[in-house]
């Protein structure tokens, strides 16, 4: 192939040539009409005359391709990308997707940036040019999980050595951003690496990998939240939205700060035409997405005149950064995305304790649409450990805010996450976390060892001193009394009737469906057809994304049975209990 610079370096030297001959024809013409008396400067003042009207530069490209020069250089052009984008449209990617819910929309980003740049997705493994794994990092377990199967799919690579079109394997999300280069270099598996905010850069590092090489970006930046990409949602009924990316609140034991960089927001503008697009493809709950999504702050546009308004917290919290001022905040947004369409569910996770003002409360309490359940990580029972974790609160402090909010929002339903075993937790430590679960009564939680990651501020001045085998002794006890408690929660809803989304069929029975109420709580019913809810006689198919009306007859820890018998909506206003 003739690149561009040889090429040019051809047409000069042979339109070089030509010149010479041209001169030599001026020089000739010049001598034989001059009298031989004409003087030397009159001679070479007409060889200048006539020089100057002679070829150029852009003659000589013209000249040697019969071609203009704007003609040339668009034939001879290269593209930055190492490939023809027609090459692309052939190629297939083939997604896998670990960790927390903003993978999963991440995973939808990704897919629409490929989509537009000619990738065709594929649900089947065996026919993939192209393998994603959106990953997490947030416990060792997790990346373990990702080096099993980056071996597995090793082997996959191998035997697509020889063909056209060879394997190409790419781990995109926190542990790219974390272990870029042991992910480069181990086993040498690995084509591309791109971390949280480089998805944009998709397109042109797989090209590069399609060239042959082995490719990387992970950058983290102080701005980018794909506001104006629309992710490509494949999840039925339900549907993730991001408001936020990052955080600031820097908890000790958290890689999320160092993997996923600052806080920043989406524009609101932006989360609307989301939700819009989500309510015209028929989907029936959003949720809204953010490692600390009630601290949103929107400080575009319209956002931006709020210039006066400091951070208001919940009482007794405190944040290791100053007051941030300005901005439309979290009640600000749940109240423009309630309104956009009053039968769509609206959730949110994953909050921080510390960013539950009243008004975000009372917003909750008032509008049908907003799930009145509400996530509040607590890490720990013991205000010892939660200063060391950095939390910004005491026990005393969390229990008030759960007081707080359980007057204004009657019946609302709780969720939270606890670590155990953080670096110096004393086993009366370890019981005030058990007494915590017992006293607060969550429907809902996630229970974890504590693992010790790389960057974070545990790492570099704190020990993991605390033996494995004492970790999961101590999980263990969390995760019984959560049941216990869970089970006594969820008993008190026998008899009661809830609001249901339907999700589809039961992976127990396919007799069964089962959905969630409005607390985020799995329920179980027979399948039959059900009288539409409120004036039909007919009996209709429930099927998902469909609302029903279940009468409660058990419970257990994990999910209530009942029995449906009516087709219901959001906008009916059907209460809890009859």
């Amino acid at each position: 192939q003739v690149t561009p610079l040889r090429f040019l370096v051809f047409s000069v030297q042979k339109c070089l040539s030509r010149l010479a001959d041209k001169c030599r024809g001026y020089c000739s013409v010049s001598v034989s009409s001059t009298s031989t008396n004409e003087t030397d400067e009159t001679r070479v003042s007409t060889f200048k005359t006539k020089l100057s009207s002679g070829p150029t530069f852009h003659d000589f490209i013209k000249s040697s391709s019969g071609k203009s020069s704007t003609e040339t250089q668009q034939e001879h052009e290269e593209s930055y990308l190492p490939e023809e984008s027609g090459l692309a449209q052939l190629r297939k990617v083939y997604f896998e997707t670990y960790g927390c819910q903003m993978n999963v929309n991440d995973t939808e980003i990704a897919w629409s940036i490929l989509q537009k740049g000619g990738y065709v997705r594929t649900h089947e493994l065996s026919e993939a040019d192209v393998v994603l794994l959106v990953t997490c990092s947030i416990r060792e377990k997790a990346e373990q999980t990702i080096w099993n199967r980056l071996k597995h799919l090793a082997v996959l690579k191998k035997k697509r050595l020889k063909s056209s079109t060879p394997l190409k394997i790419g781990v995109l999300g926190c542990m790219a951003e974390r272990l870029k280069t042991e992910l480069l270099e181990k086993e040498r598996v690995v084509d591309v690496v791109a971390g949280p905010d480089a998805y944009r850069d998709l397109p042109r590092l797989l090209a590069l990998a399609h060239g042959g090489q082995r490719t990387s970006n992970v950058l983290l930046s102080l701005e980018e939240a794909y506001a104006d990409v629309m992710p490509i949602h494949h999840s039925g009924h339900s549907a993730f939205v991001s408001i936020t990316r990052g955080c600031d609140n820097m908890c000790s034991y958290c890689i999320v700060p160092f993997t996923w960089g600052r806080e920043r927001s989406r524009p609101v503008s932006s989360i609307l035409e989301e939700v819009r697009m989500l309510s015209d493809q028929g989907v029936k709950e959003v949720t809204l997405l953010g490692q600390n999504v009630n601290s949103y702050r929107d400080v575009s546009g319209d956002g931006a005149s709020n210039s006066g308004l400091g951070s208001r917290l919940s009482r007794g919290f405190s944040t290791v950064y100053r007051d941030k001022q300005g901005g439309l905040r979290f009640a600000d947004l749940l109240h423009h995305v309630s309104l956009v369409n009053p039968d769509i569910r609206i959730r949110f996770t994953s909050p921080h304790p510390k960013d539950f003002p009243d008004e975000v409360l009372q917003l909750l309490q008032e509008r049908r649409n907003i799930c009145k359940q509400i996530h509040l990580p607590a890490q720990s029972g013991s205000s010892r450990v939660l200063q060391t974790m950095r939390r910004g609160y005491t026990r005393e402090a969390y229990l008030e805010l759960v007081e707080n909010i359980r007057k204004i929002i009657p019946g609302v339903s709780l969720s939270s996450d606890f670590i155990t075993g953080f670096c110096g937790e004393t086993e009366e430590d370890h019981q005030q976390s058990v007494s915590l679960i017992r006293e607060v009564g969550y429907n809902v939680a996630f229970l974890f060892a504590y693992s010790m990651r790389k960057k974070t501020q545990a790492y570099h001045r704190l020990g993991d001193d605390i033996p494995a085998e004492v970790k999961k002794r101590r999980l263990e006890e969390l995760i019984c009394t959560f049941r216990e408690e869970a089970t006594k929660v969820n008993t008190r809803l026998i008899g009661s009737t809830q609001l249901v989304l339907v999700e589809g069929e039961s992976k127990k029975s396919s007799q069964d469906l089962c959905g969630r109420n409005d607390g985020n709580v799995k329920v179980i019913f027979p399948r039959k057809d059900l009288l539409s809810y409120p004036t039909d006689t007919n009996p209709v198919t429930v099927k998902a994304g469909d609302y029903v009306l279940v009468k409660i007859t058990s419970a257990n820890s994990q999910s209530l049975q009942g029995h449906a018998f009516s087709h219901a909506s959001l906008s009916d206003g059907h209460p809890r209990r009859l």
